[in-house]
């Protein structure tokens, strides 16, 4: 018996102690020993099905373990691109035109709602193949399990990316309290899980005013910044011990939004450099409870909002439609 939580995209509910699973389309399950709904966990389990894996409301989870995210590309491509066969009964690439090229070459700001599960990579590789040219670069990682605005400069206005990447940022998504994970967030296995019912929503909040303003952030172990050529990530994979310095980040607005214990929502304005993953395990140490990013949205870089950005299906689309529409 346990009682559970289910969560998926930015909506979570309450779940319990037996450790963590994740399916193929996001959603987290995850088992511990607490007070709430009940359900008889072991009625779930078939012995038909792989050792790591159990049907639940007709999904299928998979056993999630430690964070590679080196490899992510590799293990959710289909995620991404769709299987085998979907990819088989695509329309065939048709080439853009000399003309349209050029106008990526002499320089374009593209702004793109990037989809969960794509790294900000993804995104690059897809565009530079649509508009064949190789200048083409992102203004600033969003991590595969989050969403939102990525600027994605062409050709000459490549010299732009520095500029939008010291813009300053806006962000929403949820934070989940009672738990801690190494990644920061719920791409591994929360642990250390503890009780949440005496925190109030006066302390989720008194607690949110004290990391605004100027601060020192712990960037995440599990990070893009390198270490003498290597990503953190990818020391922290193979085992090895790094020495870890905080950086200066202004915090300038950190608002809670909503609150549905455990789940907090927030809005969070900031500076470059800020991991808003490090900034939710920080809210829950300092609640006493840890706590973890359980959804995350990029909504505005500098004066550029996601309301004007388009997915990558649209990007394609609408760069058919003006191939087509060019004389000749």
């Amino acid at each position: 018996m346990g009682n559970w939580q289910y969560a998926m995209s930015n909506r979570q509910w309450a779940m319990g102690n037996s450790g963590s699973w994740k399916d193929h389309c996001g959603i987290h399950i995850q088992f511990y020993t607490n007070i709430g709904l009940s359900i008889t966990v072991h009625s779930l389990w078939s012995a038909s099905l792989p050792s790591n894996t159990f049907p639940l409301n007709n999904l299928t989870f998979a056993k999630k373990g430690l964070a590679n995210k080196g490899s992510y590309w590799a293990k959710h491509k289909e995620k991404i691109f769709g299987s085998l066969e979907e990819r088989a009964a695509r329309e065939p690439h048709v080439p853009i035109s000399e003309m349209l090229r050029h106008t990526f070459e002499e320089g374009q700001v593209l702004l793109i709602d990037k989809s969960l599960h794509w790294t900000s990579f993804d995104a690059v590789r897809k565009i530079r193949n649509a508009i064949k040219i190789k200048k083409v670069g992102h203004a600033g990682t969003l991590d595969p399990l989050a969403t939102g605005l990525l600027i994605i400069c062409t050709g000459r206005f490549t010299k732009k990316i520095n500029e939008y990447m010291a813009a300053e940022k806006e962000y929403t998504g949820t934070f989940t309290l009672g738990a801690v994970t190494p990644t920061y967030d719920m791409e591994s296995t929360p642990t250390d899980i503890k009780d949440t019912s005496g925190i109030t929503a006066e302390d989720i909040r008194a607690v949110a005013k004290k990391f605004t303003g100027e601060l020192q952030q712990m960037p995440p172990i599990y990070s893009a910044i390198k270490k003498e050529g290597v990503a953190l990530y990818e020391l922290a994979r193979r085992g090895v011990d790094v020495e870890l310095k905080s950086r200066p980040i202004v915090i300038k607005e950190f608002e809670i939004t909503a609150l549905d214990m455990p789940v907090v929502s927030f809005r969070v304005v900031c500076s470059t450099g800020t991991y808003i993953r490090s900034l939710a395990n920080d809210v829950g140490a300092a609640l006493g409870c840890g706590a973890y990013l359980s959804a995350l949205r990029r909504t505005r870089i500098g004066g550029l909002s996601v309301e004007e950005a388009m997915s990558i299906d649209d990007f394609i689309t609408k760069l058919r439609d003006d191939d087509a529409a060019l004389p000749g």
